[in-house]
Order: C-alpha cells, then sequence, then structure tokens
C-alpha cells in the first residue's frame, strides 16, 4: 500500500502547473463554479452519458450476473473485506450500475443502497438482486447530487464511475458529506484517461464483452470520454490532491488491484490497471 506523498508538479494534470490546478480546483471544492455555462455543459454531457448507458444496460447486466457466478465474487469479497471493519455496515454504492457491488456487500449482511443516473441500470440491479435473494434498496440518483442527509453511512463504494463524471471533485464532495465521522470512501478506478477504447484489442479473448459492442458505440464511448475533464488529469495522483483540499488526512493509494482481480484474460479482463482510493473521515 501507497502513502500519500507530496505531489510532484510533472505529476499534476496536463496543460496546468500547480498554480493552476489549486485555484481551479480549490473553486470547485467549496461549490464556487466561475463558469456560468459549466451547469449547462454538465447537463448536456449527463444526458448524453445516459443515453449511451442506456443502450449498454442489457448486455452490461448479463456480464455483471456472470462475474457474480465467478471467481471474481470471491476475490473482489476478499479484497473488500480487507479494508473495511467488522460488524453490519451502512454502504452507499454510487455507480452501481446492474448491482455487482451492492447485491456482492449485502450477501455479506450489510445494509447496502445502490444507485446509479440511468435508469434501466437501476431496473435490471433490481431484478438481479431478487435472483440472488438480497434485499437491497437501489435508486435513481446523481453520484454529484445526493439526495441523502450528511452522515448516513458508515461506507462509499464505487468502481469504475469517477472517470465518466462531468464534475468528479463535486461527487467527491458528495461522497465525503454523506460519510459518517470515522466512515470509509472506497473508489476502484483506473487512469482510463490516457487509455484508448477504439484502438487494437489484440490482447482481449475473444469471449471478452468490448468484441460483443457494437464499434460505433464503443467509439461513442471514447468521444464522451475524450470531452470528460478529468481524462485529462493523471491518476490517482489526482484524486489524492483533491482529497487533500477537501481537507482529508488519512488517504491510501493501491496499484495492485488487478493483480488481485483479473488472474486470468476471459471475460471479464480489464486491461486498464485498476487502482484503489481509500479515505477515512475524522
Amino acid at each position: 500500500m501507497n502513502s500519500v506523498r507530496e505531489i510532484q508538479k510533472n505529476e499534476l494534470p496536463e496543460r496546468q502547473n500547480k498554480k493552476q490546478f489549486l485555484y481551479t480546483d480549490r473553486n470547485k471544492v467549496h461549490g464556487r463554479d466561475r463558469d456560468g455555462k459549466n451547469n449547462t455543459r454538465e447537463k448536456a454531457q449527463k444526458d448524453r452519458i445516459v443515453r449511451y448507458w442506456t443502450l449498454r444496460s442489457d448486455s452490461f447486466a448479463k456480464q455483471r450476473e456472470a462475474e457474480l457466478e465467478s471467481e471474481l465474487h470471491d476475490r473482489w469479497l476478499k479484497l473488500i473485506r480487507s479494508e473495511l471493519p467488522d460488524g453490519k455496515l451502512s454502504i452507499l454504492d454510487v455507480g452501481t450500475g446492474s448491482g455487482f457491488f451492492a447485491i456482492l456487500l449485502s450477501m455479506e449482511g450489510h445494509q447496502v443502497t445502490g444507485i446509479d443516473l440511468t435508469e434501466s441500470m437501476i431496473d435490471n440491479a433490481k431484478k438481479l438482486a431478487r435472483q440472488c435473494g438480497c434485499d437491497t434498496s437501489f435508486e435513481v440518483m446523481d453520484a454529484e447530487n445526493l439526495n441523502y442527509m450528511s452522515e448516513s453511512f458508515d461506507v462509499v463504494i464505487s468502481r469504475n464511475l469517477t472517470w465518466t463524471l462531468p464534475n468528479p471533485v463535486k461527487a467527491y464532495r458528495e461522497w465525503m458529506r454523506v460519510l459518517k465521522p470515522g466512515g470509509i470512501l472506497l473508489n476502484y478506478d483506473a487512469d482510463y484517461g490516457a487509455a484508448c477504447f477504439t484502438g487494437p484489442e489484440e490482447e482481449l479473448p475473444r469471449e471478452h464483452a468490448h468484441h460483443q459492442i457494437e464499434r460505433n458505440l464503443m467509439q461513442e464511448c471514447e468521444n464522451l470520454k475524450q470531452e470528460l475533464d478529468i481524462s485529462t488529469k493523471r491518476r490517482p495522483e489526482w484524486d489524492v490532491s483533491v482529497m487533500k483540499l477537501l481537507g482529508c488526512q488519512e488517504i491510501c493509494t493501491r496499484r495492485d488491484i488487478s493483480e488481485q482481480i483479473y488472474l486470468e484474460k476471459d471475460e471479464f479482463y480489464n486491461p486498464v490497471p485498476l487502482f484503489s482510493l481509500k479515505v477515512v473521515k475524522k
């Protein structure tokens, strides 16, 4: 596990020096938007993102169902267990998609709520939870605008979400707000901005999900990614910087997640190395 260190200038976002980076993100951290057009732009981006994931929601649900029945079920559970305290916890799974993490943790006896902005994803998550016999709550909700009271959850967890957000700084601020004192944020993501989704796929097995997605959908995913500001950041260094600006002190990152989860190049394999960000709220 890597302890947090001071981020060097060459690790800060591309095309920005340290002074520009801190000025820009301090305004975002404290909810000050100097460009009134940003809200309109972000809404348009979210609408487009929802349309994209709506088109992919059914095939995505089938893959998550298969993932729950695979060896990844136990691997993810072992990894997450190692980061959580003992006892029954109230957990918010942000960007739950078809409910993989939410169902996984519900099976452990935790009180879990999964949220996603795409309604068809939530519909499929509810169906999958019923199939698994889980009493899991699901709601359609924006990860950047949570409809929960402050200090509501012991844990906020997310996987492969922050790279899709128009305003991830706002999301991080919201996630920390709804955590109880001593609560834990666990974010599993990758530096997808440094990857290309439409390049050669020789390293992916034939049964991989990306081979089943229409080329125009993969191109749309790449186009969306390129338009998001977070794709210009180098991660997880940028994420750590944001959490420090939010006043967080107990921050840890790990870069060995893929080595523990994706041991085979099968249908679930992710060629972009995953990292984890763990933050404990004061």
